[in-house]
């Protein structure tokens, strides 16, 4: 009788843990010069709930946000983040992570 519900549980564990995948938002923003200006723009990414890590490339002004499980970002939420940064915001793309 054991058996069935380990392996019931089992599923579920694997199943939940398949499902549990996080996002990754690449970023090109106008305006991104120095580190102070990287700074900045991190500092506002990582004030918001559920991002894990930004990355930043100053020469390509791209900036990498990581967002764990169930953590979704709006491309309102992201533009106004950039915007308060001080920054704009050229174009957004979105990956979901395996």
């Amino acid at each position: 009788m054991k058996h069935p519900f380990l392996i019931i549980a089992a599923a579920l564990l694997w199943s939940t843990m398949a499902a549990a995948q996080g996002v990754r938002y690449e970023l090109r923003v106008d305006g991104l010069a120095c580190p102070f200006c990287a700074y900045g723009i991190e500092k506002k990414f990582k004030k918001t709930k559920g991002v894990e890590a930004v990355d930043i490339d100053l020469e390509r002004g791209l900036v990498v946000v990581s967002a764990g499980e169930g953590v979704q970002l709006t491309r309102e939420q992201v533009e106004r983040i950039v915007k308060d940064a001080g920054f704009t915001l050229r174009s957004m793309t979105e990956k979901t992570l395996p």
